[in-house]
């Protein structure tokens, strides 16, 4: 149990801790509020966007609660309408005037965007900045084994980093595998799983929680630990935000952990990134 409280080593040698709070569709003043709240409840990783259009109180949040800021893991992303060397380097400066900080732990290309054939080169403007310290990691996220290889392929570095859709209904078991064999980390969003269906009143689920002592929601955010994740779930309510984070006083059997494999429907509840342009 102790080795899952502890933080990841990313290919690159950056440290990231393996919970963070996800602020998707938290906006601008609600996420001051809600990332105060995290980080007053010992979260140090904080996962935002461009596009999600709170970076600025995420940035006020981080300020206000006077942690020093190399204790605080803050990952944005690039959006789709920025990619290319200039425009993600353009994009990147914005991101992080509005957050009000000089550098990024972990910038992320949001999605792979294919059609536009650029995340290449919108890959390798985060590796540019990375060399001037502007970022200490370059992720991706919603990339396919495919892209990730182009990526290798044509700037000879692996992201540390893809953050995909994943939970018990779709649990890409085939991809994490890929990924660990690539000494990529796989970022579970949407953990979850509450798009569709009801994944917190499913069986397998409901039963650890009850043999454990612990909410469903905390069932699932140790599943993803155990199957090597890191996660990023995301409340507005404060109790909520605390008890996501109390995952690490108890194990899921290799019992447990089989029977909520066992949940995998194999469908997406987001987009398909190698189905539909972003």
């Amino acid at each position: 149990m102790n080795e899952l409280s502890a933080p990841i080593r990313l290919n690159d040698g950056v440290v990231m801790p393996r919970i963070g709070y996800g602020t998707y569709k938290v906006g601008d003043d609600e996420s001051q509020r809600t990332v105060e709240t995290a980080l007053e409840l010992g979260y140090r990783l904080v996962d935002t966007a461009e596009m999600y259009g709170n970076e600025v109180g995420v940035g006020r949040a981080v300020a206000a609660s006077g942690i020093p800021r190399d204790e605080v893991f803050l990952t944005s992303k690039v959006w789709n309408d920025h990619h290319g060397r200039d425009a993600a380097r353009r994009a990147l400066e914005q991101s992080l005037e509005r957050l009000g900080v000089d550098y990024l732990d972990l910038y992320l290309i949001h999605w792979p965007s294919p059609k536009q054939g650029l995340y290449t080169e919108t890959f390798q403007a985060i590796l540019d900045a990375k060399e001037e310290g502007l970022v200490r990691s370059a992720g991706v996220s919603n990339f396919l084994p495919e892209h990730l290889e182009r990526v290798r392929s044509e700037t000879g570095v692996w992201p540390s980093v893809n953050q995909i859709e994943l939970h018990p209904y779709f649990n890409q078991a085939d991809v994490r595998a890929w990924h660990a064999e690539h000494g990529i980390v796989t970022e579970s969003w949407g953990p979850l799983g509450q798009r569709t269906g009801s994944l917190l009143a499913e069986e397998p689920v409901a039963a650890a929680a009850a043999a454990h002592g612990k909410s469903p929601a905390q069932v699932v955010i140790r599943w993803h630990l155990q199957r090597g994740c890191a996660v990023i779930p995301k409340s507005a309510r404060a109790e909520r935000i605390a008890e996501n984070l109390e995952v690490f006083d108890f194990e899921l059997t290799g019992e447990e952990l089989t029977a909520i494999d066992g949940l995998h429907t194999g469908r997406r509840q987001g987009i398909d990134p190698g189905g539909h342009e972003r």
